[in-house]
């Protein structure tokens, strides 16, 4: 098991560009495996020594990641890592803004264990995507984010969002490059989920609170969200919404077109 966060012994990064289905049924993959260059062995070590694993392993991510950014920057990619559990609505909002919003040319990394199902969705709306299936692991990490960018090759002056697998933990350590984190959360998960996962908030650029069509249905408090988000994120802007609906997703464009104030393709 990887000390860090749990992953499997078996996992690595499948990097696949998703083809339309009506030709020949062909999937053609595009394989890197990445292994987080930590020990493996089912060894009980002491707890200093699983600290320092994992202060190496980060580090050596953060690493990574920079060489990223510096990448991304070069080429004037803005990216941003879409992370959330599962069922929140990342892969719909995705698939919204990127029918929507004319701010700048959109590509897609998609992140999840198994399948090409949201990797095809993205496919359908004619951006350009590649889907990382981590196999056993939780995350995506720098390594596979390189690996990703190679094979999608984004134009110069892309808005990149990255969906990370859904999980509200491990994703909160590990930087891939991103300009920001983008939290989404939906109002059929409760009001308490900054205080279960305060990394994750606290990691987060923005928080999207999907979903609130369903609000008269259900026990969600609003104000208690933000309460809590506040505490352990007093910054983080909390922007309500349902992508289903349309309402308040205007101001999920309007806070891209404020990031993106100072990138000469998208102001």
């Amino acid at each position: 098991m990887c000390a860090t966060c749990g992953c499997g012994d078996d996992a690595g990064a499948v990097i696949t560009v998703p083809e339309p289905r009506h030709e020949h049924g062909n999937v053609h993959h595009h394989t890197h495996q990445h292994g987080h260059d930590h020990d493996h062995d089912h060894v009980h070590l002491p707890a200093t020594e699983t600290i320092t694993l994992e202060q190496r392993v980060l580090a050596k991510n953060d690493d990574l990641a920079q060489r990223n950014r510096e990448w991304l920057a070069a080429r004037e990619i803005v990216a941003y890592n879409m992370t959330s559990s599962p069922g929140a609505g990342k892969t719909s909002l995705l698939e919204r803004t990127i029918s929507e919003y004319a701010g700048a040319p959109m590509a897609v990394v998609e992140g999840d264990q198994e399948t090409l199902l949201d990797a095809e969705r993205i496919k359908a709306t004619g951006a350009p995507v590649v889907q990382v299936n981590t196999g056993a692991g939780c995350h995506l990490d720098a390594e596979m984010m390189r690996g990703a960018l190679d094979t999608l090759d984004p134009r110069r002056g892309t808005l990149l969002f990255v969906e990370n697998v859904g999980n509200l933990v491990c994703p909160a350590l590990f930087d891939l490059g991103e300009r920001a984190k983008v939290v989404v959360i939906s109002v059929t998960e409760g009001s308490d989920k900054p205080l279960k996962y305060p990394h994750m908030f606290a990691a987060a650029g923005l928080v999207i609170v999907n979903k609130i069509d369903l609000m008269p249905y259900i026990n969600f408090d609003m104000e208690m969200f933000q309460k809590y988000a506040s505490s352990v994120n007093p910054s983080v802007p909390i922007l309500p919404m349902s992508v289903t609906s349309g309402e308040g997703v205007k101001r999920w464009y309007d806070w891209l077109s404020a990031q993106g104030a100072d990138h000469p393709l998208t102001s």
